[in-house]
């Protein structure tokens, strides 16, 4: 399952670090980033984390509350987000529901072997809780710099004007 844009979001509730069970409802009146990462600690993932840690002041101007989401157990969560330094909420989906309702479990081929695991993507949701913009299949460089570009222009209420 996944959502379209211009849909409401899926509602969730999950583990997060900081001992917070986070709800996306519970953020009505901010805009919402969530991006799901395949793996905490590993090279992509810390440095897109990084980006996002580093952005994170023109984040909250633009009204934009970030949220990680990896399938990666809440005591691995928690040292990726210390030993990195972040200064966001990281979510904990073993379980995969959060996954499973944005519709980021992939079959992936690593080593000439198949897996199903997480798709690097990036949903971006207005403060009434509708999927303003995804990104799917991200490629690092640079994307966290258009994530913010597209905040901004949805706060700003520009968002698809020319």
């Amino acid at each position: 399952m996944s959502v379209s844009i211009g849909q409401s979001a899926p509602d969730f509730t999950a583990l997060a670090t900081g001992d917070a069970c986070v709800t996306l409802s519970q953020f009505r009146g901010h805009q919402v980033v969530i991006y799901f990462y395949p793996r905490a600690s590993t090279p992509g993932c810390t440095t897109e984390g990084g980006d996002f840690r580093d952005r994170k002041a023109a984040f909250d101007a633009a009204n934009t509350v970030i949220l990680g989401v990896s399938r990666d157990g809440i005591r691995a969560q928690e040292n990726f987000k210390a030993k990195q330094d972040f200064n966001f909420d990281l979510i904990s989906d073993k379980s995969e529901e959060v996954c499973q309702q944005f519709g980021v479990i992939k079959l992936k081929k690593m080593y000439g072997k198949e897996h199903l695991g997480i798709e690097r993507s990036t949903f971006l949701i207005d403060s009434e809780g509708r999927l303003a913009h995804e990104w799917r299949g991200v490629k690092v460089k640079d994307h966290v710099q258009e994530v913010l570009e597209t905040a901004q222009a949805l706060n700003a209420g520009t968002l698809g004007d020319d």
